[in-house]
C-alpha cells in the first residue's frame, strides 16, 4: 500500500488537499483536508447583529449573496419579521442569479475542461470537448468556443444583480425585512430582457432545446430520446462522454441527501422543498434541524465537554492546532448521526424531479447524476425567475422595518448553489454572543466523525483509479472528477 497526496486541486475555490491510500491502482482510503483556517465566526462575536450582514458575504467571492440569505434568514428570525412578498421575490431573483451563475461556472470551467486532457485523446469525443470546452486557449485556435460563450454569458448574466443589488459580489440589498431596493415598471422590462437573453444561450448552446423540455424529463429513456433530438447542445455531448468515460459508476455518495428548501414563497413553503431523501429506503422525509451536530475529533479545533458532537447552536470555533489525529479545518457535520450529501442532487430528489430520482434509483449518487441534476436545475429555475420578476407589484413594499431585540436567537436555513447552508445566532445585550455556520461543503467535504465514519467526499473516493503518471504529477483524472462533481467551495467550508 502506498501514500499520495493530491493538491493544490486547480479550478477550486479555495485550497484543497487529499490523501489517499493506495493499493493495486486504486484508492482504498480517503481523508480531505481543508488547510486554511479563517475564523469568521469568531469576527462577529461582540459586534451589532446587523454588522453579520456587511461580514459574512465577505467569507466567499462566489457565495457571496448565499450567505447574505442565509445570515438575513438567522436575523429575521431573532426579530419575528415577516418579508413582504416584492422581498421574497427580489431576494429569490438575487440568489438565483448567483446559483445559475455558479452552475454554468461549474461545468464550463471547472468539470468539463477535465475532458480535453491528454490521457482521453483517443476517445471519439475528444476532439469535440477540445473545441467546446478547452480552458484559457485564445479564440485563433478555434479551440473552447463554448467556455469562452459560457463566460460572457455569465458576466451578462451578473449585470442583473447591478440593478437587483446594487453590486456583485458581496450586495448590501439583503435585509432580515426583505431587499432595500425596488424594482420599477420600466426596469422590470430590461430584467426580463436579460432573463430572456439567457434563456437564448441555454437553449441555443448548453441544451439545443427549449428549458421547459429538458425540465419535463421524467426516465432515463426519455432523456435518452431527448439527446437523440440534442445534437449539437453541450448537455447532449455530455451524455456521450458520462456513458463512455463511466460517469455514471464513478464517486458513489452516501444515500442520503439533505436539502433545507429553496426560495421561500409568500405561504411560507419553499419552490424547492426542504426535507431528507433516502435513497435506500426511496423515501422522502421530514427535516428535523435539532439533530443538526458537528464532531470535531478530527478537526483542528477544540471539542466541547466529553468530546460530544455539538448543535450548532452551541457549536465551537476554537483553533487547536497541535490537535492529535486532527487532520483538516473541517468539522464533521452530522444530522441524527449520519453522513449526509447536499447539493443540486439532494434539491432535486427531495422535490421529487422524475428523472434524477431515476437516475439515482439505477447509478446511485455519483459523478454523473451530480452533474445531471445542476444541469435540470438550470433548466427548472429560469422560468421560476421570469415568474418572480413578473410578480413584483408596483408601489407596494420590498422590506418591514423591524427593531432588533437586545436578547434572542435565530437560525438562517437556506439554499447555496452547492446545498445546505446554515447559520445560527445568539444575540446578547444587543451584541452576537454566539454564530456558528455550517456550509455545503462542510456536509460533503467533512472529515471522519468520532466513530471513524468518513464523510461524503472520503467515501466516494474509494475504488477511484489512480493514473500511472499520478505519482509524478500528484493528478488523477477520476479522482479530479470525483471531487469536481460536488463543486467544492473551500473557502466556505473553513469561513
Amino acid at each position: 500500500m502506498s501514500r499520495l497526496i493530491l493538491g493544490p486541486f486547480n479550478r477550486v475555490e479555495g485550497d484543497l488537499e487529499v490523501q489517499l491510500e493506495v493499493q493495486e491502482g486504486r484508492v482504498v482510503e480517503a481523508r480531505v483536508n481543508a488547510p486554511m483556517f479563517r475564523g469568521f465566526e469568531i469576527m462577529l462575536v461582540g459586534r451589532d447583529p446587523i454588522d453579520a450582514l456587511t461580514i459574512v458575504p465577505r467569507i466567499c467571492g462566489i457565495c457571496s449573496v448565499s450567505q447574505s440569505v442565509a445570515a438575513a434568514k438567522a436575523l429575521a428570525d431573532a426579530c419575528g419579521v415577516v418579508v413582504p412578498a416584492n422581498g421574497l421575490h427580489a431576494t429569490n431573483l438575487m440568489l438565483a442569479c448567483e446559483n445559475l451563475a455558479d452552475h454554468l461556472t461549474h461545468f464550463y470551467v471547472f468539470f468539463m475542461p477535465d475532458f480535453t486532457r491528454e490521457i482521453y485523446a483517443g476517445r471519439r469525443w475528444y476532439r469535440e470537448a477540445q473545441k467546446r470546452f478547452a480552458p484559457l486557449v485564445g479564440s485563433a485556435s478555434g479551440a473552447g468556443l463554448h467556455n469562452r460563450a459560457a463566460l460572457a454569458a455569465r458576466a451578462r448574466w451578473l449585470e442583473l444583480m447591478g440593478a437587483l443589488g446594487g453590486k456583485w459580489p458581496h450586495t448590501g440589498a439583503i435585509l432580515p425585512g426583505g431587499t432595500s431596493r425596488a424594482i420599477e415598471a420600466t426596469e422590470r422590462v430590461r430584467l426580463l430582457a436579460r432573463l430572456r437573453e439567457m434563456r437564448a444561450f441555454l437553449e441555443r448552446t448548453l441544451f439545443g432545446t427549449p428549458l421547459e423540455e429538458v425540465a419535463a424529463l421524467d426516465s432515463l429513456a426519455a432523456l435518452q430520446r431527448w439527446q437523440s433530438r440534442a445534437q449539437g447542445g453541450d448537455m447532449a455531448l455530455l451524455l456521450d462522454i458520462a456513458a463512455d468515460a463511466g460517469l455514471a459508476t464513478l464517486g458513489a455518495g452516501p444515500g442520503r441527501y439533505l436539502s433545507y428548501g429553496a426560495y421561500a414563497q409568500v405561504d411560507g413553503g419553499h419552490a424547492l422543498p426542504r426535507g431528507v431523501w433516502d435513497a435506500p429506503l426511496q423515501q422522502r422525509l421530514a427535516l428535523d434541524p435539532t439533530r443538526i451536530s458537528e464532531d470535531m475529533r478530527h478537526a483542528w479545533l477544540a471539542e466541547g465537554e466529553g468530546g460530544q458532537p455539538l448543535h450548532p447552536m452551541l457549536g465551537l470555533t476554537q483553533p487547536q492546532a497541535e490537535k492529535p489525529g486532527a487532520y483538516t479545518w473541517n468539522k464533521a457535520p452530522r444530522l441524527g448521526g449520519q453522513v449526509m450529501e447536499t447539493g443540486a442532487i439532494a434539491r432535486q430528489l427531495v422535490d421529487g424531479q422524475a428523472l434524477i430520482r431515476a437516475a439515482v434509483l439505477v447509478h446511485g449518487g455519483t459523478v454523473f447524476t451530480r452533474v445531471l441534476a445542476r444541469l435540470l436545475e438550470i433548466a427548472r429555475i429560469l422560468p421560476l425567475m421570469e415568474q418572480w420578476l413578473l410578480a413584483l407589484q408596483a408601489r407596494e413594499p420590498y422590506h418591514q422595518v423591524q427593531a432588533m431585540p437586545a436578547q434572542a436567537q435565530g437560525i438562517g436555513l437556506s439554499e447555496a448553489a452547492r446545498g445546505a447552508l446554515g447559520h445560527w445566532l445568539k444575540i446578547e445585550n444587543g451584541r452576537i454572543a454566539h454564530y456558528q455556520i455550517v456550509a455545503p461543503t462542510s456536509w460533503n467535504f467533512s472529515p471522519r466523525d468520532a466513530g471513524g465514519t468518513p464523510g461524503a467526499l472520503e467515501a466516494a473516493l474509494v475504488g477511484a483509479s489512480i493514473d500511472s503518471a499520478a505519482g509524478e504529477r500528484g493528478q488523477s483524472v477520476a479522482v479530479q472528477h470525483i471531487v469536481r462533481s460536488f463543486d467544492p467551495c473551500m473557502v466556505c467550508t473553513v469561513h
